[in-house]
């Protein structure tokens, strides 16, 4: 189909591969970067993230579920993709042909794929998950006794890393923390006594590789930092590059008269003579509906808000203020403009959630468009 509607997603590579060098320069060069990548690249787009993430070093990277694993074979990755969530039933010969390594959180699974591998001829690498207190998935501390030695007879498996998950580190002052990591501490050990030999041990995100040292792990697994998000839940930002810009274009201008009601169940009323732009983007996009009365959005390098509710396809934009608003003048929902910015932590803010569903709500029918300074 030729031509487009004029709502679309920007995506600055460089700026990737800035935020990956940051935490290079945080982590140093004896521990690897396993880049998660799950949910397409928290939206960002999987198939074109990860091979530059792999080109500018990354030496891992997560996902959440097999199918997305396959996909970043096909987009040419090469380095080890390691399944963060389950493996299901039907999955094992998918897992062993794109050489997916499994986190191992129950036996049942660990036998299927065990079957699977040993049929193929095949040896399995795997990571171990275990609770330290995130409370979600993983053997738990007290488990680890009868889960060890029924894995260490399942010879289509190796267990090549250990890992496990923090639930805090975004506070950074919080206690529980350590108290995760000298769990975490513990069981490397006991695993190693059990005859294990783990090469990477990971439990440190986005905020912990930031906050605090964890000398045992040698794996860190920052995913919001990638793309620009900042983890911390307070104190000084880091030097982050926003990844993503969400964009779009006036479609139409009205001017209405005072008292006019605007958008489904009037929760607008325009209290002067009131000059409206209809942007073509709306819940279906991503742009959240609890946007609705508190969004903002840069035209012409300033601030106009959202008039009413944001619609399925349509959010109206308050631009009386603003001289000579033209049909067709971009319209920034995320990003920079003439030296303003809207950041994701700014809707997360209103909207009552995290700059990582921000990202990962954007849907499908926007359009991605990559910049590359590289070519």
């Amino acid at each position: 189909m030729q031509g487009h509607r004029p709502t679309y997603v920007e995506i600055d590579l460089d700026a990737l591969r800035h935020n990956l060098r940051q935490v290079r320069r945080q982590t140093g060069e004896e521990r690897q970067i396993l880049a998660v990548v799950k949910a397409d690249a928290y939206g960002h787009g999987a198939a074109r993230v990860a091979p530059a993430l792999q080109d500018a070093g990354a030496d891992l990277f997560g996902v959440a579920i097999a199918e997305e694993g396959v996909e970043l074979r096909g987009a040419g990755v090469t380095r080890p993709v390691l399944v963060l969530g389950g493996v299901y039933p039907g999955q094992e010969g998918e897992l062993l042909r794109h050489r997916l390594t499994p986190c191992l959180f129950d036996l049942e699974t660990a036998k299927r794929i065990d079957r699977a591998a040993r049929s193929a001829g095949q040896v399995c690498p795997y990571h171990l998950k275990v609770d330290t207190g995130m409370g979600r998935i993983g053997f738990r501390p007290e488990e680890l006794p009868g889960v060890l030695p029924g894995l260490a007879g399942m010879k289509g498996l190796r267990m090549e890393g250990l890992i496990s998950h923090l639930a805090l580190a975004d506070e950074p002052q919080n206690p529980f923390t350590e108290e995760q990591a000298r769990r975490f501490r513990e069981i490397l050990a006991e695993v190693r006594a059990a005859g294990f030999a783990p090469q990477h041990a990971h439990i440190s995100n986005s905020a912990a590789l930031f906050t605090r040292e964890i000398p045992e792990c040698n794996v860190v697994r920052p995913g919001i930092v990638l793309y620009g998000g900042q983890p911390l839940a307070s104190g000084p930002g880091l030097d982050l590059q926003p990844v993503m810009s969400f964009r779009s274009r006036v479609a139409q201008l009205k001017e209405v008269p005072a008292g006019t009601g605007i958008s489904y169940g009037h929760r607008f009323v325009a209290e002067r003579p009131t000059v409206l732009a209809a942007i073509p983007v709306g819940y279906a996009d991503g742009y959240s509906r609890h946007l609705s009365g508190c969004g903002e959005v840069l035209v012409r390098g300033r601030r106009a808000t959202v008039a009413g509710t944001v619609c399925m396809d349509w959010t109206l934009v308050d631009v009386t203020d603003i001289p000579g608003v033209g049909v067709g003048d971009e319209v920034t929902l995320l990003g920079r403009d003439n030296g303003s910015r809207i950041t994701a932590e700014e809707w997360a803010g209103k909207t009552g959630t995290i700059s990582y569903e921000v990202f990962c709500q954007v849907s499908k029918r926007v359009p991605r468009i990559y910049r590359d300074g590289r070519r």
